[in-house]
């Protein structure tokens, strides 16, 4: 039987052969809870009687890092008494967002099967794992049995081809994808995400498409394996004896198989309040922005750093613009350190945050005023996401974040490029 990525990792984890379609229980490899969503998890677990995980689990507290009100260190307080009483680890304030450390830290690999409660635990897609968000109880009972019930889903396979202007980033493509498939266009499906420019990207690049796969509706977003993979798990500290070969096999039944040549595509921007809603940022020069954000489990890794001090060196933010940066985690801003893209953020009239999602959901660090533009490398642009109903916020690439910070306005990177 030829099998799709997802038939086969959840197959795997079955113990017997799965199709799309069919319902199995299977057995987790890795869990993780974030603060947004950890306080539920452990008081299931402790509502359970729970003494012994069954899963590998940790907890990462990124989404209001450091704390900014009471309720919230009460929250950081209890992740940490808990992580202490049950031997768990804990990524704590500082260290970064979860979709960032996680994979840092070499705890997914191929073939893995991966739940977390954030619907963004798609990311790790990017290293062939099937990875999918839940909600703190269904992550809860995970842990007390180590297992959960799947529906094998089916998959779309995506092939992009063409070739990419100087202008063009992994985010534009994915915006680009969204808008043609719409923001339910895969719901309950995985994508396999192929074709001459994907096997080119890089593995930023690929974690920011599959960070993206939930934003069409997938349960996850694979990307294939391949040497560029084995370069950063081995970079992170990863034996290649412990990595399995998982692939699609060919003459696997996809649902649907789409192409898209993105030869000739502008820079996207996706417009308030649906993520689907992509124009060229060229035809958005009208628009004038009171905030750009650069981070987030999207694009705040070290090459969206580089990209946009590229374009932001030597120049300043435009009066009246609030330029926000969060690096994804502590290790990509001691790079950035070393590499003095810090230095180009704060010379143009930039801010630095701690490592964390920063502004993204509107905790803090950056919510912005009724009326307020915000241009974001974030993955959602919904109604109040940023923490205000009445602001409006626009997603785009790095570079695009970066050129409209400097000239005040939406901006096509491609004249500083």
């Amino acid at each position: 039987m030829k099998k799709t990525i997802a038939e086969k990792i959840l197959g795997a984890h079955a113990g017997r052969d799965l199709r799309a379609g069919d319902f199995a229980l299977c057995k987790v490899d890795f869990t993780f809870g974030q603060d947004g969503t950890s306080s539920i998890i452990i008081d299931r677990i402790k509502e359970l009687g729970v003494k012994n995980l069954k899963t590998d689990f940790c907890m990462v507290i990124d989404h209001s890092a450091p704390s900014p009100s009471e309720g919230v260190s009460k929250v950081h307080k209890k992740m940490r008494s808990f992580a202490k009483d049950y031997d768990q680890d804990i990524f704590d304030i500082g260290c970064g967002v979860c979709h960032q450390v996680i994979p840092e830290s070499g705890e997914v690999l191929p073939g893995d099967l991966v739940l977390g409660a954030d619907s963004h635990t798609c990311t790790y897609g990017a290293l062939t794992a099937f990875s999918t968000g839940v909600g703190s109880t269904d992550l809860a009972i995970t842990l007390a049995t180590g297992k959960n019930w799947f529906k094998v889903p089916e998959t779309i396979k995506i092939i992009v081809k063409g070739k990419l202007s100087k202008s063009l980033f992994a985010k534009d493509i994915i915006l680009h994808i969204i808008k043609e498939i719409g923001a339910d266009g895969a719901t309950y499906k995985a994508v396999e995400f192929c074709g001459p420019v994907i096997d080119r990207m890089d593995m930023d690049g690929r974690f920011t498409m599959s960070n993206m796969a939930v934003e069409m509706g997938a349960k996850a977003g694979f990307m294939p394996l391949d040497q560029i993979t084995l370069e950063w798990l081995n970079s992170r500290g990863v034996a290649k004896s412990k990595i399995k070969s998982i692939f699609a096999d060919e003459g696997a039944v996809y649902e649907k198989v789409l192409e898209f040549d993105i030869s000739g595509l502008k820079a996207q921007v996706a417009l308030p309040h649906v993520v689907d809603n992509a124009r060229p940022a060229i035809e958005l020069k009208s628009v004038k922005i009171n905030e750009a954000f650069l981070g987030t489990c999207t694009n705040g890794r070290l090459q969206d750093l580089q990209i946009a001090a590229r374009i932001l060196k030597g120049k300043k933010v435009a009066p009246g613009v609030k330029l926000i940066i969060a690096p994804s985690s502590r290790a990509v801003l001691l790079e950035a350190i070393k590499l003095r893209l810090v230095n180009t953020f704060i010379e143009a009239g930039g801010v630095i945050l701690a490592p964390g999602c920063g502004p993204c959901v509107g905790t803090h660090s950056g919510i912005p005023a009724d009326g307020e533009i915000v241009i974001s490398t974030a993955n959602r642009n919904f109604k109040g996401r940023m923490g205000n109903p009445n602001a409006f916020i626009y997603l785009a690439s790095p570079a695009t974040v970066a050129a409209s910070a400097i000239k005040g306005r939406i901006t096509d990177p491609e004249i500083f490029l």
